[in-house]
């Protein structure tokens, strides 16, 4: 069985991420709870991930060589649902139950419920942990697989991220892949007033991380970057993305408030007409 198409293509992706970004408010709108602003910063990440980077199987969702994505900012699970719907872990008629009682889509991922989830995860600080047991265990077993752990930016303030973060330089886990999503903002306000995280490239650099920046919604630049982070040898790469909460639709972009707000009926329709007029 081979795995699922990969394609380079900027317009392409971009069209990917706007289909991503209509699904995941449109289940939200449906669910009447969710996080909205964290879900659309991440999208065109994800979707570059899934369409481009990641070697998986939809129809083999256990192949042993498949590159592992772990959402560790888990409230962000709608832009993680849209993407394996999209490409074809589930039909997109499920992304109607997201939260809803004995629905495979909680509120946070779930791997004992869905399949392409692997592993559950919502309690912040604890995804990057996770991904270097998995980089180590497939090297270990010379599975050669990569792992890319999605992070919050306000999630790095968590001091089990530090601690992963020294692990994977010491083991010089150059299958992994960490991606802060940088939108400045978390449930409580800006991250700069609620505990300042800048300046996220140097902490890296100083745990001994290859560190790219790039703005995390041109495609080119994350196709770029996770390229690079592949390519490097003998540490673990960190790609800092500079992205924009609730990207997209503009009643939502960098607004606090929409943190774990979900869209109104009429924001709803505001913002899928933003979306279906724009290139």
């Amino acid at each position: 069985m081979n795995q699922l198409n990969q394609s380079k293509d900027i317009n392409f992706l971009k069209e990917k991420a706007k289909e991503a970004r209509i699904e995941i408010l449109k289940m939200l709108n449906i669910a009447g709870s969710g996080h909205t602003g964290g879900s659309l910063s991440a999208t065109d990440i994800v979707a570059v991930l899934f369409y481009y980077k990641m070697r998986h199987r939809p129809n083999e969702p256990e192949w042993k060589e498949r590159d592992r994505f772990i959402l560790s900012k888990g409230h962000a699970a709608p832009v993680l649902y849209s993407l394996l719907a999209m490409t074809g872990y589930f039909e997109k008629s499920l992304l109607t139950t997201l939260r809803k009682i004995n629905s495979p889509l909680q509120g946070h991922p779930s791997s004992k419920l869905l399949k392409g989830v692997e592993v559950s995860t919502g309690s912040l600080g604890q995804g990057l942990s996770i991904a270097n047991g998995l980089a180590m265990g497939l090297r270990l077993q010379k599975i050669p697989a990569r792992v890319y752990c999605l992070l919050g930016d306000g999630e790095i303030q968590e001091g089990q991220i530090w601690e992963a973060a020294m692990t994977s330089a010491h083991y010089k886990s150059d299958n992994l892949c960490a991606i802060v999503d940088n939108n400045g903002l978390q449930i409580d306000g800006r991250c700069a007033e609620v505990m300042k995280i800048d300046p996220i490239p140097d902490k890296w650099i100083a745990f001994g991380w290859n560190v790219i920046n790039i703005d995390g919604h041109n495609i080119k630049e994350i196709i770029n970057a996770l390229d690079e982070a592949e390519r490097c040898k003998g540490k673990p790469t960190v790609i800092i993305a500079k992205t924009v909460k609730g990207k997209g639709v503009s009643i939502f972009e960098d607004k606090v408030q929409y943190h774990g707000v979900a869209p109104s009926k009429e924001e709803l329709e505001i913002a899928l007409k933003e979306l279906f007029s724009s290139g």
